[in-house]
C-alpha cells in the first residue's frame, strides 16, 4: 500500500487513452487498486482514475458518501460505496443535461460548471472480473462520468460550456451569493 502522486493538468499520461484490462488479474491490478484507495484517503477525494497516478489502464474507483449526498425530486439518494470499475463504458438513459460545479484532485484549487448526463447506465468489470451494469442519477452519475473521462484524456474544463464558470474554490461561494442577489426580486418600494 501507498500514496501516490497524483498527476496535474499539463502532464501527457493525463492525455493518453487508457488501456483496456483483460481477467484475470494479476496481483499488480489488485496492488494499483489499493494505491489508489490510499491516494484517494489521503486528500478527501470521492473518485480517482488510474491515469491520474501515472498508470494508463482503464480503472477507476469512485464513492459518493452519504454526506455528499443531495435530495433528488423528493427522494434521498442512495450513498454508494467504494466501487471498482474497469473498462467502463456509459450510455446516456436520458437526454437531460444539468450543470453542476465540479472540482478535480488533477486540477487543484479549481472548480467549473460542467454540463453532465441526470441519468446514466454504466458497465464494466469489477476487481473479481465479473460483469457490473448500474442506472445511476444525479451525483453519482456525475462522478462516474467525470471519472471515466480521464481514461479518455480528458479533464472537466474540456467538457465546460462557458469557460467564465471556471474559478477558484475560493471565490465559487461568494460568486454564488452573488448570483443569488441578482436573482432575488427587488423589494418593492412604498
Amino acid at each position: 500500500m501507498a500514496i501516490r502522486d497524483i498527476l496535474k493538468m499539463g502532464n501527457p499520461i493525463l492525455r493518453l487513452p487508457a488501456e483496456p484490462l483483460t481477467p484475470p488479474f494479476g496481483d499488480d491490478i489488485y496492488q494499483l487498486v489499493e494505491d489508489m484507495r490510499d491516494s484517494l484517503e489521503a486528500v478527501g477525494g470521492v473518485g480517482l482514475a488510474a491515469p491520474q497516478i501515472g498508470v494508463s489502464k482503464s480503472l477507476v474507483i469512485f464513492e459518493v458518501p452519504a454526506e455528499r449526498v443531495e435530495m433528488e425530486e423528493g427522494d434521498m439518494a442512495e450513498s454508494v460505496p467504494s466501487t471498482v470499475l474497469i473498462n467502463p463504458k456509459i450510455e446516456p438513459l436520458s437526454d437531460e443535461t444539468e450543470l453542476g460545479w465540479e472540482g478535480c484532485l488533477s486540477v487543484p484549487g479549481m472548480r467549473g460548471l460542467v454540463p453532465r448526463h441526470t441519468h446514466i447506465r454504466y458497465s464494466g468489470l469489477g476487481l473479481n472480473g465479473k460483469d457490473i451494469s448500474v442506472e445511476a442519477r444525479g451525483f453519482h452519475a456525475r462522478v462516474v462520468q467525470h471519472e471515466c473521462d480521464h481514461l479518455f484524456g480528458i479533464l472537466y474544463p474540456e467538457r465546460m460550456t462557458d469557460m467564465r464558470y471556471l474559478m477558484y474554490e475560493s471565490e465559487v461561494q461568494a460568486f454564488m451569493e452573488d448570483l443569488r442577489e441578482k436573482s432575488e426580486p427587488a423589494e418593492e418600494e412604498a
